[in-house]
């Protein structure tokens, strides 16, 4: 077809008809995009095809610390079916001032779920003492086959009565306030107790949620999650937890968190009134 380099006049005008004809029919008919398949975004698609996906129930609230949240949530869509949940489906602020929104009210989650979720913030001052809150997750949280938290969240869990008699961790600078719920605190990254599964501060909600979605579908997949985030945590300083930082660091870190914190008394409270939340047991 071609000779001395040059392609055949007659070979080039047939290619040229067929990409023109090709390109006119694109245009007469487009393709139609596939739609996501997880949340109104773009998705990866599903690591797991080839089973039921696990149903997981997230609370959100204004004022949540939004890696609380984001870090499981993150690990857990492309496996399981994440419903965000709050009373409404209004758009809310994130402590950083983001702004989010619920998938589901509470009248719309799943009765039956595998896991319910609840992130830690400063906005759950307000939420420990919220009689629709608590209520929601002490008739979620006895249904629920793991009941879990990040950092404060588990103070939350605590007022809803879902922690009594069960270890738990919590972000450092709140375990002393567990055992106003029931709980033994326990300083470790993500904790398990039966069917209680609780981690530490805000960056902890990552290895919480890959460790859930080990128990959920499994290692395998939970690998393949963490490899595509390319979670391989080398951070600048080596500072991530009292002991390591000393007490002077960590005596300026508690007086930046504390200078606008509620929880402790919210807490105080909230332990008083728990057992009006906590689920009976049959």
């Amino acid at each position: 077809m071609a000779t001395s380099g040059k392609i055949d006049r007659r070979a080039f005008a047939a290619l040229a008809a067929t990409a023109w004809a090709g390109a006119g029919a694109a245009r007469a008919a487009p393709a139609k995009p596939e739609p996501p398949v997880q949340g109104h975004g773009i998705s990866f698609g599903p690591i797991v095809e080839d089973r039921p996906r696990p149903k997981v129930g997230m609370l959100m609230f204004p004022g949540l610390t939004l890696m609380d949240f984001l870090g499981p949530q993150s690990a857990l869509a492309p496996s399981c079916d994440v419903h965000t949940v709050w009373k409404n489906k209004e758009v809310m602020e994130s402590d950083s001032g983001l702004e989010l929104r619920a998938t589901s009210t509470f009248a719309e989650c799943p009765k039956e779920l595998d896991v319910i979720f609840v992130g830690g913030g400063p906005g759950q001052a307000a939420i420990m003492e919220d009689p629709e809150v608590l209520h929601f997750l002490a008739d979620r949280g006895a249904r629920a086959k793991y009941v879990t938290s990040v950092c404060t969240g588990a103070l939350v869990l605590g007022a809803a009565g879902l922690l009594q008699g069960y270890r738990a961790g919590t972000h450092w600078a709140a375990l002393r306030v567990l055992p106003l719920f029931g709980a033994t605190p326990v300083a470790e990254r993500v904790v398990v107790d039966r069917n209680r599964i609780t981690a530490g501060g805000v960056t902890s909600g990552i290895d919480f949620g890959l460790r859930l979605v080990a128990t959920l579908v499994g290692e395998d997949v939970a690998k393949i999650q963490q490899l595509a985030m390319q979670y391989d945590p080398q951070p600048p300083y080596d500072v991530g937890t009292p002991a390591k930082a000393g007490p002077e660091l960590t005596n300026q870190a508690t007086a930046w968190m504390m200078r606008r914190n509620k929880v402790p008394a919210a807490a105080i409270r909230a332990s008083k009134a728990m057992g009006l939340y906590t689920p009976k047991v049959a």
